[in-house]
């Protein structure tokens, strides 16, 4: 049988290969077993299994997937695409959206999100950032880029499912997305309005929304498709600003609407200005 290795794409046996993973690494237990730390290809959850019970998928099935991954990328794009910025001549409007600074915790994510902003004629600044080093930075990132919404994601999940919902060290990353969340709204002199999503799949929903988040996942604990973040994004940019965007505005183009992201709602960021 072939060694599974950092980068491989495999299925856990015990879970009928649902889900299919990238193997972020290989880690040795105090006991001397290997396990692998494995980061969700199309869901944003993060998960570890012994080695032996993951499978290698084979090629074909890890194109299809691609495939049907690309189809929803390219059809919320041309559900959703707006026209990008323009000075227009005098009599016309301007439209500006909202500025988005996004941390994520997965590189390859990374890449695909500013890819969906840059087609969907958004202003965004996306960054490659471990969840466990996004509240050391943001302040820095925040003061530099002045931001009108924040996106603090990556990888997530709760280790006992469906059980100490109320446990912090239950959930795999949601105290560095909490404490993030926490650091921007404690010194409230670098935002203006500043609206911000966080969390992944299965995260802490109350206390990222206790922390200060606008939006937030999981409240049902479920998993999330790595695009619902950058939805809700794009939804509060594109939104007038003189109009309350709330869950229910946006919850039938999320994978699991109000189950999978809920929160307390945010003025939207765009504005349009008239040339005279």
């Amino acid at each position: 049988m072939k060694k599974i290795k950092k980068g491989d794409i495999v299925g856990r046996r015990s879970y009928n290969k649902d889900i299919l993973f990238m193997v972020d690494k290989i880690i040795k237990t105090a006991s001397g077993n290997s396990i692998a730390i494995l980061n969700g290809i199309d869901v944003r959850i993060q998960a570890d299994s012994d080695l032996e019970d993951l499978e290698l998928i084979d090629i074909d099935t890890v194109i299809k997937n691609e495939q049907k991954s690309n189809k929803r990328f390219e059809e919320v794009i041309k559900k959703n695409k707006i026209i990008e910025e323009t000075l227009m001549k005098r009599g016309q409007k301007v439209i500006y959206t909202g500025k988005i600074l996004h941390l994520d915790g997965d590189k390859r994510y990374s890449e695909k999100s500013n890819m969906f902003y840059k087609k969907m004629g958004l202003k965004a600044i996306v960054k490659n950032i471990p969840e466990n080093r996004q509240a050391n930075v943001i302040n820095d990132l925040i003061y530099r880029y002045k931001p009108d919404i924040l996106v603090v994601t990556g990888h997530d999940g709760m280790i006992k499912k469906g059980r100490y919902y109320n446990d912090i060290y239950n959930y795999r990353n949601s105290k560095y997305f909490i404490n993030t969340v926490r650091t921007v709204r404690e010194y409230p002199v670098l935002q203006k309005d500043l609206v911000i999503f966080a969390g992944a799949c299965q995260s802490y929903y109350e206390k990222l929304i206790e922390a200060g988040a606008n939006f937030a996942s999981s409240p049902a604990r479920i998993l999330i498709d790595f695009l619902d973040p950058l939805i809700v994004a794009e939804r509060i940019a594109t939104t007038d600003n003189h109009h309350f965007l709330t869950i229910k505005d946006i919850e039938d183009e999320l994978r699991d609407g109000e189950r999978g992201i809920n929160g307390i709602g945010a003025m939207g960021k765009k504005k349009i200005m008239e040339i005279y």
